[in-house]
């Protein structure tokens, strides 16, 4: 019964069906941000959504037992179980606040699509190596943020008057969000800011930034990478059963024909 049950939740129609009800649970929840759709098929939306939140549980409960004891080593069940919880929590009272995250449930498409999940795993991978530039930039933007409020603090006090300000301030520039009105505002009485924001820009978004990139990338490539060597080994141990298989029947085979001879 059990290799059945695991059998079926295995297979791709019903991983097929599992990603329909979840865009149209994502959907219909979206809908519901519509007053005019609330109104006439507020109740039509809200049965939709308990049908989806039945079969995300009915598929969580097979999960836990076809796989029992091994459901909670796996992350992403871990995952899938925590956005259902989210889904079953109480919505009265203090607790309101929750119907709100019933939209989390679209997150499922990343456990259950195969490509989202090789992306998610390639970001997990990366994540070391993001720290590290997150750290860089952060150095930047500090030593930018004090430089940029002690140089023109005075002239833009709107733009660079604190440091958060001027934090801020570097951050949308790093962005590439209006950062030219913001050089010309400080330019009108410090003509050579343009440097300043030249530089930080220069190192900000086209060195720092890219480096985000390069990480990623280079992450997806060892995910993929992986993924090839395991099916490389699985391919290897199926080709290595057959011919092992083949030896014993070629083996078999002889021991009939030297048997026919004697009798």
């Amino acid at each position: 019964m059990r290799e059945r049950a695991r059998a079926f939740i295995e297979h791709p129609r019903f991983q097929q069906f599992i990603v329909g009800v979840i865009v149209l649970n994502a959907a219909t929840l979206g809908l519901e941000t519509v007053p005019a759709v609330v109104e006439h098929y507020g109740h039509l939306l809200t049965a939709v959504d308990h049908v989806a939140l039945y079969v995300f549980v009915a598929e969580l409960a097979a999960k836990i037992y076809v796989e029992r004891s091994r459901f909670p080593r796996d992350p992403w069940n871990i995952f899938d179980t925590v956005i259902v919880g989210v889904a079953l929590a109480p919505f009265a009272g203090g607790l309101s606040v929750l119907r709100s995250l019933r939209i989390l449930r679209a997150l499922r498409l990343l456990s259950v699509v195969p490509s989202l999940r090789r992306v998610v795993s390639a970001l997990l991978r990366a994540m070391p190596g993001m720290s590290s530039i997150v750290l860089l930039l952060s150095l930047v933007l500090y030593v930018a943020a004090v430089m940029a409020t002690k140089l023109y603090g005075d002239t833009a006090p709107t733009r660079f008057g604190s440091l958060p300000t001027s934090l801020f301030t570097l951050y949308q520039t790093m962005t590439g969000d209006d950062w030219g009105n913001i050089a010309r505002e400080v330019m009108r009485n410090h003509p050579s800011a343009w440097v300043f924001f030249t530089i930080f820009i220069l190192v900000c978004t086209f060195v720092v930034l890219n480096l985000f990139m390069a990480v990623v990338v280079s992450a997806m490539d060892e995910e993929s990478a992986a993924e090839r060597a395991e099916q490389h080994d699985d391919n290897a141990a199926s080709t290595e059963l057959i011919l092992s298989e083949l030896t014993a029947l070629r083996k078999e085979i002889a021991e009939l024909r030297e048997q026919k001879v004697l009798d």
